[in-house]
């Protein structure tokens, strides 16, 4: 049932998914005091006050969910007519020129499902996701996602191998890096001012011989006329700088770019069962 209700609206043209999209995002802000209550504080974290800029984030939020069906359900290459441009190509042509494996780092910012897609269609791609917790839609998310040149790796130790193996291969990897992780599996450090839970995974995988990271960010258009898809390089490292505090910063600097498109009522800020008490200033 799931499958069939996703193919059908699949077919509905982007602008419309967009527009029931938004409502969506009103929903949820307004059913769940939990979630309205992160999504206001974390904006406010990062000094983010505008309420017009607010209601963009909440509308925004249901966008992610409602644009799912065409980008995981269409063909790839109708999905690809949904790319209405894709800066900086040159860095990934750059990085594969010089034998250098790539880290994609794409945080929960814009439609971070069709980045993989795109990127896939000039190289291999392997992506940890987690499954999500209602198992019924564990299927649909792997048939959404898994499509040609596209890896899945579960967010587990044999996903992490799968990640490794992938980058032997000289493949490239994706990640999202502002995901909170299990304890043991992250350091503290910095986000907008505010000590945040980091994985350490990604910057392991970014420091590894013959390894460039890149950043990416497929931005949604408005009145749903597609996507454009940004890629830049990660910072050098600050003097005494921590790898959890730089991916941070980068982060940071990309979410300012364009904050109506993040995902501001994910709680970036939890403590993990089981993780250390967060500092009182992180480095």
């Amino acid at each position: 049932m799931a499958r069939l209700v996703m193919r059908l609206l699949a077919a509905l043209p982007l602008r419309v998914l967009h527009a029931l999209g938004a409502l969506l995002g009103w929903l949820m802000y307004l059913l769940s005091p939990t979630y309205r209550r992160h999504l206001r504080a974390n904006l406010a974290q990062a000094g983010f006050a505008d309420a017009a800029l607010r209601r963009a984030v909440i509308a925004s939020a249901g966008k992610m969910i409602a644009e799912l069906p065409a980008v995981w359900m269409r063909p790839r290459d109708e999905v690809m007519r949904l790319v209405k441009s894709f800066d900086e190509q040159g860095l990934i042509a750059a990085a594969r020129a010089d034998g250098r494996r790539i880290v994609f780092l794409t945080p929960h910012q814009g439609c971070f499902e069709i980045t993989a897609q795109a990127i896939a269609e000039q190289v291999p791609i392997t992506v940890m996701y987690r499954p999500p917790k209602l198992a019924f839609l564990g299927p649909l998310t792997v048939e959404g996602r898994a499509k040609r040149n596209v890896r899945l790796a579960i967010a587990d130790l044999s996903g992490v191998r799968e990640m490794l193996a992938a980058l032997k291969r000289g493949e490239t990897v994706g990640i999202l890096p502002d995901q909170v992780p299990g304890a043991g599996e992250g350091d503290w450090a910095d986000f907008f001012g505010r000590p945040a839970y980091t994985m350490t995974l990604a910057m392991k995988l970014a420091r590894r011989p013959d390894t460039v990271a890149l950043l990416v960010f497929g931005e949604r258009l408005p009145c749903g006329e597609g996507y454009a898809i940004h890629i830049g390089r990660l910072p050098e490292a600050l003097p005494g700088e921590s790898d959890a505090r730089l991916l941070n910063r980068a982060l940071e600097a990309q979410l300012r770019a364009c904050p109506a498109q993040y995902l501001w009522g994910y709680n970036r800020y939890k403590r993990p069962r089981g993780a250390p008490p967060p500092p009182e200033r992180a480095a």
